[in-house]
């Protein structure tokens, strides 16, 4: 069975996209640990980071960095962190989370924010990346 991530990729599913490539896709994650909180995930589906052809593990890592750059300017925190925890989608997927203090890291507290929270994020994020 497709993961939601694969569905998103082929356009079964919406979501607040920030970049795509022919093997990545980068959105906006749906619950926000913070706003900007961003995912990054390769558009092979592969469940574990370790599977994932180095080639493409590369890239998505090299990309993520810009991106990473965009979410630190978009969200003026201090840091942005990353996290690959695999356990809520059988899918590689890396978090980009701008936080002010580890605290902030907490998935406990994610929340869902309104469209129009979403767009506006979506948008700052993609004006620095231009």
């Amino acid at each position: 069975m497709a993961s939601i991530f694969t569905k998103i990729i082929n356009g079964e599913l919406p979501c607040y996209k920030i970049y795509e490539d022919e093997s990545i896709l980068a959105f906006l994650a749906l619950d926000q640990v913070n706003p900007g909180h961003t995912l990054v995930i390769c558009k092979e589906e592969v469940n574990h980071w370790t599977e994932v052809p180095s080639e493409v593990y590369a890239h998505l890592h090299k990309v993520s960095q810009v991106i990473g750059k965009a979410v630190l300017k978009a969200s003026k925190a201090p840091r942005v962190g990353q996290m690959v925890a695999g356990f809520e989608v059988p899918h590689y997927h890396l978090h980009l989370i701008p936080a002010w203090s580890i605290p902030d890291l907490d998935f406990k507290k994610a929340r869902r924010l309104s469209d129009s929270e979403m767009k506006q994020i979506q948008a700052d994020i993609k004006s620095h990346l231009r």
